[in-house]
Formats: structure tokens, C-alpha cells, sequence
């Protein structure tokens, strides 16, 4: 899919961008180029991967002529650049919009006006339900991104919505070790808080599955699974050494006990895609898009929940190795 193509990745040098650009190099694209604003950060990624194949581009995605001009001839979008952290994002609540609803808004038409291909949104179960600033922006910004299929007949919009991915920026992974070792402590919300894990490599692999597959329109959801995050904890202080002391701080502002991937009114209109992704078809009647799913089993659930299907140690232990956290 993406042999001798140029592809532009907004937000590239976070963990995500990282992983992603990592997995892409091998698939011989043209050019990959790396939209941001950290200019360090863009140094550090250069020298890091050393390929004549990236090029860094220092914007913002609330600046439409910046991401115009970088969308020229470009032939896909990853769309992963957002304001993430929700605390941050309930202190900061204009500059979460102007970065997660309006930069998108500008992702759509720059890539409108360029006639790109595909553009690919990163989402989160944050924006089931929204109980935070952070998740109501990225629910608005899959509403645009499917909308945006019905004012675009060159370029297709996609979504894909997941949950809490390890060893990213600020991960619960990087948190828990640094308490653990340093102060003999765990710092939890809540003892019984759940969430959707899945490691990072394993998220980009899904992700080029939608990239490919998807026709325009659809809400991809990764099946991914769950775990209770003392157990998670628990598991770490195991692979340290160190039994550290949980103490429960109380739940933020916006923070969910658990979170959901699928909301009981998408239930009705989602099918099993396979064993890795459900699909959200959307309301909106874009050409093509009902009778490509026709054939697909409908969910039999109302929601997705994180309280459900629990990994126990053992299996928390296995998606630590494979994402190379345990030592």
C-alpha cells in the first residue's frame, strides 16, 4: 500500500510517530515526512533513524497555510498530532479545542485541497461517552473525519479508536516503574480501576490493517483487551523486586472508573469486522459504505467495557514481554 508513496504524519515525534515511521520505512514509501512542533525533538528523531527517506517539517496543525503547503503531493495522512493528557486538558480546555477539533478541521481541508488519498484519524475509547474535555474533542474530531467523506470525492477518511497503548509518553508503564523504584510507592486513582491495554507495536500493526482495508467512513475499533490497573502494578513490583505500598490518591476530574470502546447506541449500527477490529458504521449515508458491510455479523452486545474479560497476572505478564517492559 504505502511502495513509493509520500506520507505526511502530524504529530510524528511522539511514541506513536516513532513506531509508526519505524514500521513504515520497511515498505519502501517515496518519502515520509514528519509534521511538529518540537523542533529537539525532530533533531533527536533525525538522528535516531539516520534515512534520507525523512523529511521534518517544524508546524502546528492549527496553522492551515503550514499544513497546506505540507500536504502537497502527499498521498496519505496519520493524523496522530492532539493534546492527550487529560488533566491537561481540563486546565487548558480552549487549547485542547483549537489543537484536537480545529488542527483536525485543518488536517481535513489541506488534504482536501491536495487531493490526498487517505487520512487516517487516531482516536480513543475516551471519546465513547465523553466524561472529560479531552474525550469530547476527539468525539467531535471522528464526527469531522466521518463527515468529511460526504464533501470529498478524491480523499477518504477513516477512523481508528483505541485504548490505552504502553510505553507511549506519560504510559501508566513509565509512571509505575519510577514510583516503584524510587519512592516504594504506586500512585492509584482508584484500586479498582480498569482500562484497555495494548503495546504499541502491536497498535501500529492494527493500524496499517485499517489504513488498507477500510473503504471511507467506517469507525475502526481494536478488540483489545483489559486489565485492572493495580494488577497491572502488581505485576511490575513483581519484576522489580520491590513490594511497594499502593496508595489511592481519588479519581481526577474527568477520569472514568472504566473506560468503554463501543457505546450501547453504536452497538446498533457496528458489525465484527474479524477477530482484531470491530466497525462503527456512521448514521450519515455515504455511498458504498452499507452495502460493503452487509454481509458482516452484527454485535450482539450493547457495550464494550473495560470491567469485562479481565487478563489475569500471567496474561499481563506476557503483553509486558512482548512490549519489552519487564526486565
Amino acid at each position: 500500500m504505502f511502495e513509493n508513496s509520500r506520507i505526511l504524519v502530524t504529530g510524528g515525534t511522539g511514541s506513536w510517530g516513532h513506531e509508526l515511521i519505524r514500521q513504515l520505512l520497511p515498505q519502501n514509501p517515496k518519502e515520509i515526512i514528519v509534521f511538529s512542533r518540537s523542533e529537539s525533538a525532530q533533531v533527536t528523531m533525525s538522528r535516531m533513524f539516520e534515512d534520507a527517506r525523512l523529511t521534518f517539517r517544524i508546524g502546528d496543525i492549527r496553522d492551515l497555510e503550514a499544513l497546506t503547503k505540507a500536504t502537497q503531493g502527499v498521498d496519505y495522512v496519520f493524523h496522530l498530532a492532539a493534546l492527550k493528557h487529560v488533566p491537561v486538558c481540563e486546565e487548558h480546555p480552549y487549547e485542547a479545542l483549537k489543537t484536537n477539533v480545529l488542527g483536525t478541521q485543518n488536517v481535513i481541508e489541506a488534504a482536501n485541497l491536495n487531493k490526498v488519498k487517505r487520512v487516517i484519524y487516531i482516536s480513543t475509547d475516551k471519546a465513547a461517552n465523553p466524561s472529560n474535555f479531552y474525550g469530547m474533542t476527539k468525539a467531535i474530531g471522528e464526527k469531522l473525519i466521518v463527515y468529511a467523506n460526504l464533501v470529498s470525492t478524491d480523499t477518504k477518511f477513516v477512523c481508528v479508536r483505541g485504548g490505552n497503548v504502553l510505553g507511549t509518553n506519560g504510559s501508566v508503564i513509565h509512571l509505575f516503574t519510577n514510583q516503584i523504584k524510587t519512592k516504594g510507592q504506586v500512585r492509584l486513582t482508584d484500586r479498582g480501576m480498569t482500562r484497555f491495554f495494548l503495546t504499541l507495536h502491536d497498535a501500529i500493526s492494527l493500524l496499517f490493517k485499517a489504513s488498507e482495508e477500510s473503504l471511507g467512513g467506517e469507525i475502526f475499533v481494536m478488540t483489545m483487551p483489559t486489565c485492572r490497573i493495580e494488577d497491572l502494578a502488581e505485576v511490575l513490583m513483581e519484576d522489580i523486586g520491590v513490594q511497594a505500598e499502593v496508595v489511592e490518591t481519588g479519581i481526577r476530574p474527568g477520569e472514568k472508573l472504566h473506560e468503554i470502546l463501543l457505546t450501547e447506541f453504536e452497538s446498533k449500527s457496528t458489525v465484527i469486522y474479524d477477530k482484531e477490529y470491530l466497525v462503527i458504521l456512521p448514521p450519515l449515508d455515504i455511498p458504498g459504505l452499507q452495502q460493503r458491510y452487509s454481509t458482516y455479523d452484527a454485535v450482539d452486545f450493547d457495550s464494550f467495557c473495560s470491567s469485562e474479560n479481565l487478563m489475569d497476572k500471567e496474561q499481563i505478564r506476557d503483553m509486558l514481554r512482548r512490549g519489552g517492559f519487564l526486565q
